[in-house]
């Protein structure tokens, strides 16, 4: 089953345009080449496996107790100091993921660490879409 995806509102829908603006337009740092790369890359294994290996998705129980759902994370890569990220949520309907958040990776192990990262809010559960 393939997912449809949704950024949350209005945070990562408008950090996600604005991005592929830029890297379609030319505009881009390569440093926003390369977030988009990597991203677009995680976005499309998310909708086709949010298990996929290479994504090392999990629950972070910090952050779904504090959002009253089940919040999930899933890497965009790995062995970087500032590895990025995604946040999301299953829904609206059993067919979609929201994605309310990307980060760097919290590089403090110390208890409460994820109390420290905001995430967009939800987007309105619209079954139309």
């Amino acid at each position: 089953m393939a997912f449809k995806m949704r950024m949350g509102i209005p945070e990562m829908d408008r950090y996600w345009s604005e991005l592929q603006q830029t890297c379609h337009n030319g505009t881009a740092s390569k440093d926003e080449q390369q977030l988009y790369k990597k991203w677009g890359k995680a976005l499309k294994l998310l909708s086709e496996n949010p298990r996929h290996p290479s994504l090392r998705t999990h629950d972070i129980d910090a952050l779904s107790r504090r959002y009253g759902i089940k919040v999930w994370q899933s890497y965009l890569e790995n062995r970087n100091s500032r590895a990025m990220r995604m946040y999301w949520v299953y829904g609206p309907g059993e067919d979609s993921i929201t994605i309310i958040g990307l980060v760097p990776h919290p590089e403090d192990t110390k208890r409460g660490v994820y109390e420290k990262i905001n995430l967009s809010n939800l987007p309105p559960l619209d079954e139309s879409d």
